[in-house]
């Protein structure tokens, strides 16, 4: 099934292919694997979520949802706990017990997800351009859309019933948090779609997810990235070294880029053997993801959307500590030398004591 290309497509125009998808394969489709990317945030959960409950109520299809990596960030965590939301870590060999798979907020051949490379997916559901599109049955890409999780809200709503509050909370909240609070919404369709779904969900437990208790190392984390930030011109680079959670990496870019002398913050952080990164902008028009892939050099390394962008490279469980400042040495180098800052500047450290 090919996009319309006589108009733009909106979210309601991905919601009526999905909903024609599903009730043509309404005998066909299970069971159903659901798959996140590595390291789920709020629009991938929120996404999975809604599909597998559209898929239970339109078709009367089962489904379970996986992910790889963990569920890290505090909020990410508090969304699952509060809103119920099943989900399964990925096991080797769950591919070939599960027939058909939908990948949400992800695509295959993406390095952040558990998908066989060879395989083809029944349905993909995504927000990120990509290179060549993807081996699918159905293949929804939406680099405008705000968030993943519009796409099967619209549908959702297409539905004219009654979306449970669980569920709607789940949208609510991931579409907030992809959009910046949807200031980075620059389709009429993302708001009209958060009003939507705001008028069912449960405005006590988004207050909760929102705002929960944290635990000390997040604070540690914060405080380290602080202490570690270096400005070159309009660029701040900390390197904050073993983290507990990639989440963490992401989470102090989005509190260093408000520092107001920026247009650019990397962010890295060490787990697991991989050395991940975060690139936040505010330069309306930069493609950050674009800029991440020719730092990494290795495009399916990294990727991203608009203002935000993430990736992660292999440096090794045993690596020595020369061999991952190397690499975060390369990285920032790289980074400089895209955004046309000279080496030779010396780097300031502007919360230093």
């Amino acid at each position: 099934m090919n996009q319309p290309a006589d108009t733009p497509p909106t979210a309601v125009t991905h919601a009526d292919r999905l909903l024609e998808f599903l009730e043509q394969r309404r005998n066909t489709l299970a069971p159903l694997l659901i798959l996140m990317h590595d390291y789920p945030d709020p629009d991938a959960l929120a996404a999975g979520f809604a599909l597998q409950h559209l898929v239970q109520t339109m078709v009367g299809v089962e489904s379970r949802l996986f992910y790889g990596g963990a569920v890290g960030r505090t909020e990410n965590r508090e969304m699952v706990r509060l809103l119920k939301i099943r989900i399964h870590k990925v096991k080797r060999g769950v591919f070939k017990k599960e027939a058909r798979v939908a990948l949400v907020d992800t695509q295959p051949g993406f390095g952040n997800n558990a998908f066989p490379r060879k395989r083809r997916a029944t349905l993909v559901i995504d927000q990120h351009a990509s290179a060549a599109p993807p081996e699918a049955d159905l293949v929804i890409i939406d680099p405008h859309c705000g968030a993943t999780c519009v796409i099967v809200a619209q549908a959702l709503l297409r539905q004219a019933a009654p979306i449970p509050p669980r569920v709607a909370t789940a949208l609510a909240y991931g579409i907030l948090t992809d959009t910046l609070d949807l200031y980075r919404a620059t389709r009429p369709d993302v708001l009209q779609t958060y009003l939507a779904v705001l008028q069912h969900c449960d405005m006590r437990l988004l207050a909760r997810i929102q705002n929960p208790q944290r635990p000390q190392n997040f604070f540690a984390t914060l405080g380290k990235g602080i202490r570690n930030a270096t400005v070159s011109r309009r660029l701040l680079v900390s390197h904050l070294g073993a983290v507990s959670t990639p989440d963490l990496v992401s989470q102090v870019a989005e509190f260093l880029l408000a520092y107001r002398q920026l247009h650019w913050c990397l962010v890295t952080g060490r787990c697991q053997g991989r050395l991940h990164a975060s690139l936040r902008t505010n330069r309306p028009d930069a493609q950050a993801g674009e800029v991440l892939r020719e730092v990494f050099g290795e495009r399916r390394l990294a990727g991203g959307h608009g203002a935000i962008a993430g990736g992660s490279c292999l440096v090794g469980l045993e690596a020595p500590d020369e061999a991952w400042a190397e690499r975060e040495q390369t990285l920032t180098a790289r980074l400089m030398k895209r955004l046309r800052i000279s080496s030779e500047i010396e780097p300031r450290k502007p919360f230093a004591r």
